[in-house]
């Protein structure tokens, strides 16, 4: 009988390091203790401490918006970690507005920012150290609404299309290094920033005398949770997802049927 060692349930990452930014709560949260229930050495990163870090991570305030809050950041994992091996780039969000017109340039700038720079400022300044060990992974959380983009959520979906995009060639250029760089899609998932983003989606359409114009139907008959996206990415930063690069898993509950 063949037994299976890299699995739920084992130390499959026993001697990795890991940078979760967005770490403190949702699905960053969950995601630092499916690493640290791996057996990775975990670094949360969030710009305050008003989550709660699981217990076992080591806590980093940073603001990855900016490239100074990257900076610190990037230091700070290394020089408590020794080095970053796993990178999981979870912090992202934006605020719905009633229609693109109304979105400012200081927003779009922000929403640039926070759910696409940051991660390529953060991957400039790690990727380094892992082609130099010529391993790394590297995961990019992005979000099923792009494939469905809606104009009070434009600044952030045509973000998360910019991530996307440049993960799939960030994935390309790196592979002769052996470094893998994959996404994850959620779609409607119970947490508590999804939730006050929902609310302030239905006072806008409200405003707008519409509806929203996404079916929230999901036809797996839940929202999804927090583990469910934390246990995707503890497989594509396992060694059971070692043929696997330049993909995006959308995560989603069938709400996005594959066109």
């Amino acid at each position: 009988m063949t037994t299976i060692e890299n699995g739920p349930g084992t130390r499959e990452l026993a001697g990795k390091r890991a940078l979760v930014t967005g770490g403190s709560r949702g699905i960053g949260a969950a995601v630092v203790r499916q690493l640290l229930d791996a057996g990775a050495e975990v670094v949360a990163a969030a710009r305050s401490a008003t989550g709660t870090v699981p217990e076992g991570a080591a806590f980093v305030e940073a603001d990855v918006r900016t490239r100074a809050g990257a900076q610190t950041l990037a230091a700070a994992a290394q020089e408590m970690l020794g080095g970053v091996d796993i990178l999981v780039h979870n912090a992202g969000g934006a605020r719905p507005h009633e229609g693109s017109s109304a979105i400012s340039d200081e927003e779009w700038q922000d929403a640039l920012d926070l759910n696409y720079l940051a991660s390529v400022r953060l991957d400039a300044l790690l990727v380094p150290g892992m082609r130099e060990r010529r391993s790394g992974m590297i995961v990019h959380v992005s979000s099923a609404v792009v494939l469905t983009p809606v104009a009070p959520f434009l600044h952030y979906t045509a973000a998360k299309a910019a991530l996307e995009n440049y993960s799939r060639g960030l994935a390309l250029e790196l592979a002769p290094f052996g470094i893998r760089v994959n996404t994850v899609s959620p779609g409607r998932t119970a947490t508590p920033g999804g939730e006050a983003t929902r609310e302030q989606w239905a006072e806008v359409a409200a405003r707008m005398d519409a509806t929203p114009s996404r079916n929230a139907v999901v036809p797996l008959g839940r929202d999804g949770r927090p583990d469910d996206i934390a246990h995707a990415v503890r497989f594509l930063v396992s060694g059971r997802a070692s043929w696997l690069t330049g993909r995006n898993l959308i995560l989603d509950g069938g709400e996005f049927p594959m066109g």
